[in-house]
């Protein structure tokens, strides 16, 4: 069986630009030209998710310059993505997952429009996680559990996992997570959704992945036995 919902940790961008003898900000750029690239891809894949680490919280704590840099490469970004008539011919739907209170009110106001225009797109789902820390997510979903116990809207007995699932900001759980850039760990990337989802390195930065590097990610993925438990 395909992969449906693929979700991937760009990882690389920075150790790119050092390849290239550039500054190391510079390696966004070439990051987000294949961000625009995946998306194509997952079109072209019939997948039906994909929900991109974008930029953690934990990236906040970069450089001044190489965040200002990274915040301007978003501006442009969502800019260019929001007048992008391949939204509408493919149905592309945009979400944001994470604290958006952590961004300026300029780069808030694109995700906010890009949201509102492909709410009721439905081929494709794209999950930007930005300022993104799964354990954040997790504590705000239980903050959120709790408020509605003592509110009286819930009763405690009937928290199950599906029901915690759906304070999540993402509410579903992705078939496969790929990592760019050699590391073996998922750094704070859906705890709770991964439990079961299939995991896949590829050694190249993520500014090198081709359409060919994600098609042999899928192929592995219908190799595997899911046994999940049994």
């Amino acid at each position: 069986m395909k992969p449906r919902h693929i979700a991937i940790i760009l990882d690389g961008n920075r150790r790119f630009a050092k390849k290239q003898g550039l500054e190391a900000w510079k390696g966004h750029e070439f990051g987000a030209k294949t961000v625009e690239s995946l998306i194509k891809w997952a079109v072209e894949l019939k997948l039906k998710a994909l929900t991109i680490y974008a930029f953690s919280t934990e990236n906040f704590n970069r450089s001044k310059i190489e965040i200002e840099k990274i915040m301007g490469l978003f501006a442009r970004f969502f800019a260019k993505l929001m007048d992008d008539e391949k939204l509408e011919k493919h149905s592309i739907k945009i979400n944001f997952i994470g604290n958006k209170s952590l961004f300026s009110e300029e780069i808030q106001k694109s995700m906010r429009a890009m949201e509102e225009k492909t709410k009721s797109n439905s081929n494709l789902a794209v999950n930007f996680a930005i300022g993104y820390g799964g354990r954040a997510e997790i504590v705000d979903a239980a903050k959120r559990i709790a408020e509605k116990a003592k509110a009286g809207e819930i009763a405690v007995s009937s928290i199950t996992e599906e029901s915690f699932l759906k304070e999540l900001y993402l509410k579903e759980e992705p078939d496969m997570i790929i990592r760019s850039g050699g590391e073996l760990r998922l750094s704070n990337f859906l705890p709770y959704q991964s439990t079961y989802s299939e995991l896949y390195f590829i050694e190249k930065l993520w500014p090198e992945i081709t359409k060919e590097d994600l098609i042999k990610a899928m192929e592995e993925f219908e190799s595997r036995e899911r046994r999940q438990g049994r």
